[in-house]
């Protein structure tokens, strides 16, 4: 099973989070993208674009923080980070 977690931060208090859980076939990059798109859905959120940075960071940690820069509009929260917890 795969597992990854995603939480909004807002002055370093966590102020929302949700786990999602991917079962069947598909790549790991699928399964980070659809668990992604549900956690975010779950959130009320729009999906963040993936900067070369942070790409770079989740292919090396398996998590990565996105910030104001990762969104098309305003965001009512200093961050938003995903975490895979289980492959």
């Amino acid at each position: 099973m795969f597992r990854m977690s995603g939480t909004l931060m807002k002055d370093n208090k966590i102020i929302a989070s949700c786990i999602s859980r991917q079962e069947g076939p598909g790549s790991r990059t699928e399964k980070v993208l659809r668990a992604l798109e549900e956690i975010c859905q779950h959130m009320d959120l729009a999906v963040p674009i993936w900067l070369p940075a942070r790409i770079e960071e989740f292919k090396q940690r398996s998590k990565t923080v996105f910030l104001e820069d990762s969104f098309m509009e305003e965001i009512p929260f200093d961050s938003f980070s995903i975490q895979v917890i289980e492959e």
